[in-house]
């Protein structure tokens, strides 16, 4: 499931952030991130709450006085965080709210990214419908849009 994460997570922060700093490219990798856990068996850190707000507070001790530099690296814990709201993450409270939550948690329990049967697929062509509207919506037909989400990452809400 990666077009899921992926189209849902960079068009709900392009029009919900409008940052012309902000890179979606790492919006996707972010959303992307868990599912690395899913594919090594488990959900692992990735799927909690913690690392979300710990990338967060990293990438904004690390940028400090650089708001560019702060904007452009906020895409990473934001697409991490979207797609622990697009899994559904949120409703398991042992792995969402690790460790506070019992730390024994983490690698035991399966991870939805994968077992979602025909509900998976549905959520993928859905993805895939909204890919379609975003690329007329940010006018990606055009070669200069294109060009910028390339290689800034920039989507121009």
């Amino acid at each position: 499931m990666f077009v899921w994460f992926i189209v849902v997570s960079v068009v709900a922060v392009t029009l919900v952030f409008k940052s012309a700093a902000m890179d979606m490219r790492l919006v996707a990798v972010g959303a992307v991130l868990p599912v690395v856990e899913a594919v090594l068996g488990g959900p692992g850190l990735l799927h909690t709450l913690l690392c979300g707000v710990l990338l967060l507070l990293g990438v904004m001790l690390i940028g400090r006085g650089r708001r560019v530099v702060q904007r452009r690296w906020l895409g990473v814990p934001i697409g991490l965080l979207s797609h622990l709201v697009l899994d559904g993450t949120w409703v398991d409270t042992e792995i969402f709210w690790w460790p506070f939550a019992g730390a024994d948690a983490l690698g035991d329990a399966s991870v939805s990214d994968f077992g979602r049967g025909w509900v998976g697929l549905l959520m993928e062509v859905i993805g895939i419908g909204l890919g379609i509207w975003a690329w007329k919506r940010f006018d990606l037909c055009r070669p200069e849009a294109r060009r910028s989400l390339i290689r800034y990452g920039r989507l121009k809400a």
